[in-house]
């Protein structure tokens, strides 16, 4: 089975200034085909750097994709770079230059002289049109390793990796299996205690399994690589069930599942009304909860930190079942988090200190807040 390396070029990504989403997107289309991606990399508009890192993955890979550095500028030098890579020059392709000309008349716009930039390719490479764009790609191709170099608009580049790359992939190294994955999501459970708990099923080869944190979540990942996407989900059910036998309900969904979502959803099947009230998180809860359809007006940022005969108060006014509050303070060692959970039976009151990045602390606490509630809800069903 081959394996690619993806590259990214430009010096905006490195500066920060633009957001490298081209390379989740071609991993994402490659994992579906059943290609392991080995590395990826951002480098910026420099011909030497592109130049080596493109030696360096034809050692190491079969498949290298590049996007970006196409355009008709100084500053864009891949097309130079790979020809660079494989010794040979640029060659001028006629062809190439009628369609960026065709393209131009159907702006009702005229090329510049240095769009003719875009009409040379690598001596020996098999031209891509493109139609939504000005910038021609490209493909080195050899029986045992291919380097394509696409646009790095991300539209342009979509489209030919979905209309010519990934079908010509297939075709190429005769590609059968895919690659599928499952992200379950928890809560209420720290990554450590996850781990220990799933630890042996980390060990395995295919499917594999991998961990991932965030505040208050951790995700539980399981691969497969099969001939066919039935074989695949069979082999990641066995996984999960055992995860689930383990983890129970500290897991809330899977994949597309949020856990505000999950809230939202218990709320409806059981006919219950929410109130909250925030403070120290810059309107965080309230945003959240209305993201999935809870009623703004019942979602309040309070300046207060004495927020909880207000919660009652705003409980009793708008007829709701539950209510919780929410309070992130500074604390003498980190952040000080208080939620307080009213029911129809009962008050919950905790008290939990977050020693982590102080930037996070909001998303932290949101996503303790919601667990706790979930909990509650979940003793309904």
């Amino acid at each position: 089975m081959p394996a690619a390396e993806i590259i990214a070029i430009g010096t905006e990504l490195l500066l920060g200034e633009s957001q490298d989403t081209n390379t989740r997107f071609i991993a994402r289309q490659l994992r579906d085909i059943g290609v392991d991606i080995y590395r990826t990399t951002i480098v910026g508009d420099n011909l030497n750097r592109i130049e080596q890192i493109i030696r360096e993955a034809r050692t190491r890979t079969n498949i290298i994709i590049t996007t970006g550095g196409l355009g008709p500028t100084v500053d864009d030098p891949t097309r130079q770079a790979v020809a660079a890579a494989f010794d040979v020059e640029l060659q001028f392709r006629p062809d190439q230059w009628k369609n960026i000309e065709a393209h131009f008349r159907r702006m009702n716009w005229s090329p510049s002289e240095n769009n003719k930039r875009q009409a040379y390719i690598p001596a020996g490479a098999t031209p891509i049109d493109n139609p939504v764009g000005t910038a021609p790609a490209f493909a080195c191709i050899s029986d045992e390793q291919v380097v394509i170099s696409l646009p790095g608009v991300p539209r342009e580049m979509e489209l030919l990796i979905k209309t010519h790359v990934i079908p010509f992939l297939k075709e190429h190294f005769n590609l059968q299996g895919t690659i599928k994955a499952r992200v379950l999501h928890t809560s209420g459970i720290g990554e450590s205690q996850v781990d220990a708990l799933v630890d042996d099923l980390e060990t395995l080869s295919n499917p594999t399994v991998g961990l991932l944190a965030h505040p208050g979540n951790t995700d539980i990942r399981i691969t497969a690589k099969a001939d066919t996407l039935l074989e695949a989900d069979r082999m990641i059910r066995k996984v999960e069930k055992k995860v689930r036998e383990r983890l129970g309900d500290h897991i809330f969904g899977a994949d597309q599942d949020t856990l505000e979502g999950t809230i939202a959803q218990l709320l409806i099947t059981y006919q219950l009304t929410l109130v909250t009230l925030e403070h120290g998180l810059n309107n965080s809860l309230a945003e959240c909860l209305q993201s999935v359809g809870i009623a703004p007006e019942n979602t309040q940022t309070v300046l207060s930190t004495d927020i909880h005969d207000t919660l009652d108060k705003l409980r009793a006014e708008r007829n709701a079942q539950y209510g919780l509050a929410v309070m992130v303070q500074p604390g003498e060692h980190g952040t000080l988090l208080t939620l307080t959970l009213l029911t129809p039976e009962q008050e919950l009151n905790q008290t939990r200190k977050y020693l982590g990045e102080s930037s996070l602390a909001a998303k932290w606490a949101v996503n303790s807040a919601l667990d706790m509630l979930r909990r509650e809800l979940l003793k309904l069903g």
